[in-house]
């Protein structure tokens, strides 16, 4: 079957692999829809120190059970149209003894480390997939960063009526800004990109910027109770800190790469009082972004802009690294 692996730095390429077989707790995936994502450029130019070198790409993906290995336990049957968390924790250290299993030294990640979703089929835990009802399987394949952009909301630790910025609205931005909306907070998002700035009004942004000004000191009440910075620049990760008003929460969501460092005032933070917090992956937090998925209170399918089949990957790639979209998604199965 044909693949996107990694093959070469700076490089996805399609090639030939197997139809993976079945270990005992597997269930094989027939892949519908596989979202690229910024994590797939960071393994492409080699910024993903786990990633490993010819990996079928694809963490942000649904599709349909093709077959359950004999004497696996999962209330998911052949059929069923399932989001996967790509997440394979070890189950044995004390990270996941003590429910933070994503922290967990020996996390394996499908389309990262191990085989992913960009092909037509995929072999993965079964306690990793959560079983979708009454949405497409481009919107379900939205489960995982979602899942992500819960974990980030749930970091900032909202109250209802507090004043947030999110800087960046890419998917990621989005999804916290719907989030934050949706749970009473009034959103501020912070974004260069005209077409996105848009959509950002239409996931709940109350005001767009492309130069954010709190108008004043921090330290008496000028700023935003709740930062979001989703972009991963060490210049927007260091700005985000001077946009939060005094005793508010800055958390770093978006990925930078490994290399990186940024500038940080001790003194700032000390008289500020601010909070600065990271967020990692998506702790439980697929099953809520399911649910959330499913009681359609946002267009989640208004986050996907391009759509392609898996023979047409480097022109979906192409689209992807232009920024001319936001979610571009890939269909193996079409």
């Amino acid at each position: 079957m044909d693949v996107a692996s990694w093959e070469k730095l700076g490089s996805i390429d399609i090639v030939q692999k197997d139809v993976p077989a079945l270990s005992a707790g597997d269930v094989l995936i027939r892949v519908a829809a596989s979202g690229i994502c910024g994590t797939d450029l960071h393994i492409c130019n080699g910024e993903t120190p786990h990633a490993a070198r010819k990996v079928t790409i694809g963490h942000e993906f649904s599709g349909y059970i093709e077959a359950i290995h004999p004497g696996t336990k999962t209330l998911a049957a052949v059929g069923d149209l399932v989001a996967v968390d790509p997440n394979i924790p070890c189950h044995q250290c004390g990270f996941c003894r003590s429910k933070k299993y994503h922290l967990c030294p020996d996390l394996r990640c499908t389309g990262v480390s191990v085989d992913g979703g960009m092909a037509r089929y995929v072999a993965v835990p079964a306690t990793a997939v959560h079983v979708t009802r009454g949405i497409s399987p481009e919107v379900a394949s939205l489960a995982e960063p979602l899942s992500c952009a819960v974990h980030a909301v749930d970091m900032g630790a909202l109250k209802t009526g507090d004043r947030v910025l999110v800087i960046g609205a890419g998917p990621i931005g989005l999804m916290v800004t719907a989030l934050c909306s949706t749970g009473g907070a009034n959103v501020t998002v912070a974004e260069l990109n005209d077409m996105r700035r848009e959509r950002a009004l239409e996931f709940g942004a109350s005001a767009i910027t492309t130069n954010v000004d709190i108008g004043g000191d921090p330290t008496k009440g000028f700023g935003f109770d709740v930062v979001f910075e989703c972009v991963g620049r060490p210049e927007t990760m260091q700005a985000a800190l001077g946009y939060a008003k005094a005793g508010g929460t800055v958390v770093w969501v978006g990925v930078a790469k490994p290399d990186v460092t940024v500038p940080v005032s001790p003194f700032m933070v000390y008289r500020h009082e601010l909070t600065i917090k990271s967020t990692y992956t998506n702790p439980y937090g697929m099953e809520r972004a399911v649910k959330i998925l499913a009681d359609k209170k946002v267009a989640w399918d208004k986050l996907i802009t391009h759509t392609f089949g898996l023979d047409q990957f480097g022109d979906a790639w192409a689209t992807f690294k232009s920024g001319a979209g936001i979610k571009v998604c890939v269909r193996p199965s079409a």
